[in-house]
């Protein structure tokens, strides 16, 4: 295993290195120029020259990017142009209320799909395998901001049980169970198309598994279905689910920004967000670039898993 992950290591550097420079210049092209932002509509050019001299912006594009890169190394990305403070500081506050926000919405989709699909095939149903295609065709089919709008409409407004938004007053950690009320909205809306995706792929998956000749074994010794889908199919099935989770794991990234918006949450996607519309490069860049590092630790820890259930592939992968 060790050996697996040692070669999988360069290639993920190589995607990050790719992605940092990728990410630079995407934000040089970006019309509009934080100095002038920074300074004012009235302000003089000799005011705008001395902000850009100030904020690095007049030295050359490979000058400024070996120096963010330098930065980052350090981890000291720096201050904020525009929104204010220090970058570290605000994407750990960030960090944090996404990482809830996401990692809720993702244990909701994986405890959907699992108990969706082992109930579809273990106990094979018209009607149930009808409720939940067409349950699973609007989930995927709507947007996030649509689903964010009919949440708050009938679970804030009609029928006021939920906070339409925002996060709790004194935090997580003080009031567990008013936490729990602010976070439920927006991790369904973020859970929803996630979890419909996952209970396609593994309903289908655990389907296949059911044709092979140790079912059909399985079956001739009087081994109940429902015995054979949860012991049998499921264990077999789980490496390529994980390749789907790992997937959704970072399409939730993604969607997230639409999420945070809708429900005021403060999160990496609302930071996203700020930074982009007030020109804030060196907020969107560290931002940005640890959303990808994210995705490729994310995508890294599923082939870990699936080569740690398959012994095929880290066996493929030493040769």
């Amino acid at each position: 295993m060790t050996r697996y992950l040692l070669r999988r290591i360069p290639s993920a550097l190589l995607v990050l290195f790719a992605a940092s420079i990728l990410i630079f210049l995407l934000l040089r092209w970006v019309p509009g120029d934080p100095a002038l932002t920074l300074a004012g509509p009235d302000a003089t050019p000799d005011s705008i020259a001395a902000i850009r001299h100030q904020l690095g912006l007049d030295r050359s594009i490979p000058a400024q990017y070996l120096s963010w890169l330098g930065d980052l190394f350090t981890l000291n990305p720096g201050r904020s142009y525009l929104i204010g403070g220090q970058i570290s500081d605000l994407v750990a506050e960030g960090l944090a209320n996404t990482a809830v926000l996401a990692g809720s919405a993702l244990l909701l989709a994986v405890l959907v799909s699992v108990l969706v699909s082992l109930a579809t095939v273990a106990w094979p149903s018209r009607w149930l395998d009808a409720v939940v295609a067409a349950v699973s065709t609007v989930a995927l089919a709507l947007p996030t901001f649509v689903t964010s709008v009919l949440l708050v409409l009938v679970f804030a407004l009609a029928l006021p049980v939920l906070p339409a938004g925002g996060l709790p007053p004194d935090g997580f950690i003080a009031r567990p169970d008013i936490a729990v009320q602010y976070l439920i909205l927006p991790a369904v809306c973020l859970a929803l198309p996630a979890a419909a995706a996952l209970t396609r792929f593994l309903t289908e998956a655990l389907r296949t598994e059911l044709g092979r000749p140790y079912v059909l074994t399985a079956t001739a010794l009087g081994i109940p279905h429902a015995q054979i889908v949860i012991r049998g199919a499921f264990r077999n099935a789980l490496p390529a689910a994980l390749t789907a989770l790992g997937l959704q794991a970072g399409q939730l990234l993604g969607g997230a920004v639409l999420v945070e918006a809708a429900f005021a949450w403060p999160g990496i996607g609302q930071l996203i967000e700020q930074g982009i519309s007030r020109r804030d490069y060196p907020v969107v860049q560290v931002v940005m670039l640890l959303s990808v590092a994210i995705f490729v630790v994310i995508q890294l820890i599923t082939d870990l898993v699936h080569a740690w259930l398959d012994p095929r592939i880290r066996i493929g992968g030493a040769s």
